[in-house]
């Protein structure tokens, strides 16, 4: 079903259908999806939502995740995947842009490409992936007024405030932040870049009635753990952030190699989505279909 049919649009907000996702039993799990093609594929394994992350779409533009990009270049990734696959959106807001004013213009511009939920941070520019050292920390203060200004601006927009400060404050110091944070209007809490089994359990333990959100990301700090665990330990949402890319471009980088090594792909046809399940997929039949002068497509037939 395209976006360009009528059936294909929910009238409900985004962020009133991801708050009835989180407000279901059970936790919440949602794939990263980095750009339009990879939430349908996402929505066809069956997640109800997916997470647009900041180092997911800096990575695509070959740049790092340092807060470079702008609120107008996120709200392209949002509007691309909320017309791809319908899906409500948690985006990553960084650090919001600016101050109290970037950050209801960046809430506003969010709600108006499609998105469903924010994920707003306690860093200061130039910010870090939340797994990396060093992070510098804006004060609980600040980051609690750009939260009541998201707070304010929203009309539907469901909130989420990460703090990156068990690291530097420990866990006393993240909980006494995210408290603040929940004060001042958010709708639940990421606390970032936890190491430990022990650490994820003391910190909804200290935050009970509070929707918690879980980083799954890998090649940092964080063990693995499934989705089962995250809910055990006291946990309403997983997030999967980079997990796509990483997986996409590693499949892009030998696809390279071996074109430059073989002067050709065939040998790297049975890795490749064939045209049939890539149209499939975008729904290619169904664009066709709203306009009658375009002669249906026939797929070729695979050369053997």
């Amino acid at each position: 079903m395209t976006y360009l049919s009528a059936s294909h649009y929910d009238p409900t907000p985004a962020g009133e259908r991801f708050r009835a996702l989180v407000n279901r039993p059970g936790i919440l799990g949602i794939p990263g999806a980095h750009n339009g093609l990879a939430s349908q594929q996402a929505k066809a394994a069956g997640f109800e939502a997916v997470y647009l992350s900041g180092a997911a779409m800096t990575a695509s533009m070959g740049l790092p995740d340092l807060g470079i990009i702008t609120v107008d270049e996120v709200a392209f990734f949002i509007r691309q995947i909320s017309r791809a696959s319908g899906l409500p959106i948690l985006a990553d807001g960084d650090t919001g842009y600016g101050e109290a004013l970037n950050v209801m213009h960046t809430v506003r511009t969010f709600e108006d490409a499609g998105a469903g939920a924010i994920q707003l941070e306690d860093q200061v520019l130039p910010k870090k992936c939340g797994h990396l050292n060093d992070k510098k920390l804006a004060s609980p203060e600040d980051m609690a007024a750009k939260v009541a200004a998201a707070r304010h601006a929203r009309r539907h927009l469901y909130i989420i405030a990460r703090t990156d400060a068990a690291a530097s404050e420990g866990i006393e110091g993240a909980v006494a932040r995210a408290k603040l944070y929940m004060e001042a209007g958010a709708d639940a809490i990421f606390p970032e870049a936890l190491n430990t089994e022990d650490m994820f359990r003391e910190f909804a333990k200290r935050m009970p009635g509070v929707p918690l959100l879980a980083n799954m990301t890998e090649f940092g700090r964080t063990p693995f753990y499934t989705k089962a665990q995250f809910e055990d330990m006291g946990y309403k949402m997983v997030i999967w952030p980079v997990t796509s890319l990483r997986v996409a471009a590693l499949a892009q980088q030998k696809l390279y190699a071996a074109i430059a090594r073989d002067g050709g792909a065939q040998n790297c046809v049975d890795q490749m989505l064939t045209r049939k399940d890539l149209y499939s997929t975008i729904d290619y039949d169904g664009f066709e279909a709203l306009d009658s002068t375009i002669v249906k497509t026939i797929v070729p037939e695979p050369i053997a």
